[in-house]
């Protein structure tokens, strides 16, 4: 059976997209940066704004596709799939089971997320995208919690490391899904209030990230945000998820994985800064566990090849992570962390740094928590200064051995 050849894209929507759109920010955005210093370019660039919103939302009575970067594929799917079909949020329809549908294929951990193809993998495989798909207030994410709780215990308990695999597998594989929406959560949540003079404005309010969500709410794009949200992607429970996510990791023996792509989330970790103060909490116990496992990676294996990559790793997780243990929010009324907790984790961080082989690692790594440490008024933690006294002691030291 051959695939239908796809549908070209017409020119309209593909003019629209990518040279009117784009054109059209880059010169609010070039205003947006005058603003400040010409108070009449204010009204010009609201004047734009308003005429693109009006002019976004006209273009569909005329091109019904024009804004909607789904409609062909939608097209392509339905004529291809017989009687299967996507998830339509307003219709009520049946959801799309990309593990079920692939049974008896080889499939990859990243989309069904299997540890193999059998039927215990998909079972836990479902489970766990359940978990991920329904939010926390629905009065059944409790029972499949504890069915995929269970069934992750009984593979243990087995003793057989191919059930293990089993585990580790649909485990990696959902870590990796809740990490990649989380991270799509936090870019599209709205912005803590900031600030200006007397006045309080939003940050980005007619911003890029304003004028993009005008375009997808207008062009189509409201049907994964209702879907996104009806599934309960919300950034707390995503954040609270992948720690339960990790703890599982860790208990079957590959916390390595957990720490590996939490290192990779540079950009979460930017963004993380400026995220809301709860959800900031959620992640600084996540980073907290994590940062522990790292530590602890790499113990049992003495190749020089393992012990580079994962020295490479907890470079880049320190770099990455270091900057938002700095400055985000641990609460004062309802501490996050108790101040054991937090002492500990300065002692791990310390350990973490005096790990790396080279100095000028330490160097980048203890310059970059200096940096951010004293920049952040509202935080003295974690507080470093001992192993930073150490590092400065050492370095000395080898200057002078140099020197003889």
């Amino acid at each position: 059976m051959t695939e239908a050849p796809p549908a070209p894209t017409p020119l309209a929507p593909f003019i629209i997209r990518n040279f009117i759109i784009p054109l059209i920010i880059f010169t609010h955005k070039s205003l947006l940066n005058l603003t400040h210093k010409f108070k009449p370019l204010e009204f010009i660039r609201y004047a734009i704004v308003t005429v693109l919103l009006f002019f976004l939302k006209i273009i569909p009575s005329f091109i019904p596709s024009a804004l909607n970067p789904n409609s062909y594929h939608n097209s392509g799917v339905n004529s291809s799939s017989g009687s299967e079909s996507d998830f339509d949020s307003d219709s009520g329809g049946y959801l799309w089971v990309s593990f079920l549908k692939v049974s008896g294929k080889n499939n990859d951990a990243g989309d069904g997320g299997l540890g193999g193809d059998t039927c215990i993998a998909r079972a836990l495989s479902q489970l766990l995208a359940i978990i991920n798909e329904i939010p926390v207030s629905s009065r059944k994410y409790e029972i499949v919690r504890a069915y995929a709780e269970k069934l992750m215990d009984e593979n243990l308990e087995e003793g057989y490391e191919p059930l293990r695999k089993v585990n580790s597998t649909a485990l990696s594989a959902a870590f990796s899904r809740a990490l990649g929406q989380l991270e799509v959560a936090v870019e599209t949540a709205p912005a803590p209030a900031v600030s200006s003079g007397e006045v309080v404005v939003k940050s980005g309010y007619f911003g890029l990230k304003r004028v993009m969500k005008a375009v997808g709410r207008i062009g189509g794009w409201t049907g994964f945000a209702k879907r996104r949200t009806r599934l309960g992607w919300s950034a707390e429970k995503l954040a609270a998820e992948l720690l339960w996510l990790a703890q599982k990791l860790a208990a079957c023996g590959a916390a390595d994985e957990a720490v590996r792509q939490w290192a990779s989330a540079s950009k979460l970790a930017l963004m993380a800064v400026s995220a809301q103060p709860r959800l900031q909490g959620s992640l600084v116990k996540l980073s907290v566990f994590l940062f522990k496992q790292a530590v602890c990676m790499g113990g049992e294996d003495n190749k020089e090849g393992t012990m580079d990559e994962l020295r490479k790793i907890k470079m880049k997780m320190l770099m990455s992570w270091l900057p938002f243990l700095c400055r985000s929010s641990i609460g004062t009324d309802a501490p996050v962390l108790s101040f054991n907790e937090k002492t500990e984790l300065e002692s791990v961080l310390g350990e973490l740094i005096g790990s790396l082989k080279h100095e000028e690692e330490q160097e980048k790594v203890l310059s970059l928590w200096l940096h951010h440490f004293t920049h952040c008024p509202s935080s003295d933690w974690p507080n470093l200064h001992l192993y930073y006294a150490r590092w400065c002691t050492t370095s000395r030291k080898i200057l002078i051995l140099e020197g003889k």
